[in-house]
């Protein structure tokens, strides 16, 4: 018997070698295949044409800065002289309103809900905040403060319920303003409640992207005398030091976006000296704790940065409209400038605006 078993496992094995060597060729090649295809797929997203199309040509406004896109179709736009604009057939079209009750006000950060419902707020004093439920036919004052220096810079909302405003110091800290009902009302946090803001830091209001709230998630960058990230979590702020170009009242952090609550960028630079590449763009995995340079930074100051996939962003700004396709690493500029990007919370197209708006084409 272990004659016969010694023999019998021998033929066995035997029968079953070339099975498995080629069982062995067949997942190498497999795997080759599979890197391959990778590769490919890399080489022609990187040999992607992008084109930036334009929508809306001459708004009858000066200054576009706030901009919100509920979908692919709802897209919503605000600036100077009271304006607001909004189109329900992906920018093709624009119906445009003043805010009679404001119409000097500079509306430069708007959020919109979907087709009836936006808020905006203006920068500069007094502060005003309108709410629209019907499209942008009547507007609401919803808040207003006279304070001296008062001066907000971006509003965003967690849900539809939750809201926060940023604006500049005052009483050396941050101003933090809040809703918890959908818009209607708003209360101002105490300054205990409030980050503490150093000397000559302030917040930008170019594009009303310098905030990001969401759950887990609510940051707001800076510049001017320093530049940094200031966080919140639970009741309590913590600052982190940005690297970018810092010290004067035109430089430092003007854009923040975020793909989830670890991976990040920032995008900013100098505005009056707008064609200088070092220092503009930060990117992190952490969360914002810790930063890197890109490889090839994005070509001079940028005010607005968005992600439209995990490995495709656009930043944007007076010296141009860049693109990466490898998660922020290397850009390279597709066209003119903008002052605000915002891609469609749910949908896939980015929308832009500044003196007029378009549409990024993939």
């Amino acid at each position: 018997m272990p004659i016969l078993f010694y023999y019998t496992q021998l033929s066995f094995s035997g029968a079953f070698r070339p099975m498995i060597f080629a069982k062995q060729i067949l997942t190498r090649s497999l795997l080759l295949l599979m890197l391959t295809t990778i590769c490919l797929r890399a080489s022609a997203q990187n040999d992607r044409h992008y084109q930036i199309r334009q929508l809306e040509a001459q708004p009858p406004l000066k200054s576009i800065r706030g901009l919100s896109a509920v979908s692919d179709d709802v897209v919503w736009a605000s600036g100077t002289g009271g304006m607001v604009g909004r189109s329900i057939n992906g920018g093709n079209s624009w119906e445009w309103h003043q805010i009679k009750a404001c119409d000097s006000c500079d509306w430069r950060s708007l959020y919109a809900f979907n087709d009836q419902k936006a808020v905006v707020i203006n920068a500069g004093e007094p502060a005003h905040v309108f709410l629209t439920e019907d499209g942008g036919q009547s507007w609401k004052r919803v808040y207003f403060n006279a304070t001296p220096g008062i001066f907000f810079d971006a509003v965003v909302f967690y849900n539809e319920q939750e809201g926060i405003a940023i604006g500049d110091p005052l009483q050396q800290h941050f101003t933090v303003l809040r809703t918890h009902d959908g818009g209607h009302t708003w209360q101002l946090d105490t300054p205990a409640q409030s980050p503490e803001a150093v000397a000559g830091e302030s917040i930008f209001a170019a594009s009303g992207t310098s905030l990001i709230a969401r759950k887990g998630l609510t940051v707001f960058v800076t510049g001017g005398t320093v530049s940094r990230l200031h966080q919140l979590s639970g009741s309590r702020w913590s600052s982190t030091p940005l690297p970018l170009l810092q010290g004067q009242p035109s430089t430092g952090a003007f854009s923040v976006a975020f793909l989830n609550n670890r991976t990040g960028i920032v995008v900013g630079g100098d505005y009056r000296k707008d064609t200088i590449r070092q220092q503009n763009c930060l990117l992190t995995s952490d969360g914002g704790r810790t930063w890197t340079s890109p490889r090839t930074a994005p070509g001079g100051f940028k005010s607005a940065v968005a992600w439209l996939t995990p490995q495709i962003l656009v930043t944007t700004g007076t010296s141009g409209t860049d693109i990466s396709v490898n998660g922020g690493k290397d850009w390279t500029k597709i066209g003119e400038g903008f002052h605000c990007a915002a891609k469609s919370r749910n949908g896939k197209r980015l929308f832009l605006a500044g003196k007029s708006i378009a549409h990024l084409e993939i």
